[in-house]
């Protein structure tokens, strides 16, 4: 099971990336999407595009898959797909806690 709070705005997880374990780079979520790759724009544009339609990440989005998504996320050509899996994976995940909460509440 995905721990969700690790997923960032593009549907990555920085939990075992190397440059965060090398504390070459934050990771997004703590720095709040102004990491090192960023430096020249200020803040990731996936990571301001969802804190602006107030999405955890992307597959959240109610206007997912918007046009804007394969150029901000251009280093993934699968990043629909990836992103339906997550965000169909996030629901299931949640829909389960809500029976378990009814179940014992």
């Amino acid at each position: 099971m995905i721990d969700f709070t690790t997923i960032t705005a593009c549907g990555e997880c920085c939990v075992g990336c190397e440059k965060k374990i090398k504390c070459i780079c934050p990771g997004c979520i703590e720095a709040e999407g102004r990491v090192p790759e960023w430096a020249g724009s200020g803040i990731c544009k996936v990571y301001a595009c969802c804190k602006e339609h107030n999405a955890q990440f992307c597959g959240l989005c109610d206007e997912f898959p918007c046009d804007n998504l394969p150029q901000m996320i251009s280093w993934n050509p699968n990043i629909v797909e990836h992103l339906t899996k997550l965000r169909d994976e996030y629901k299931t995940a949640n829909r389960r806690s809500e029976r378990l909460f009814i179940h014992n509440g």
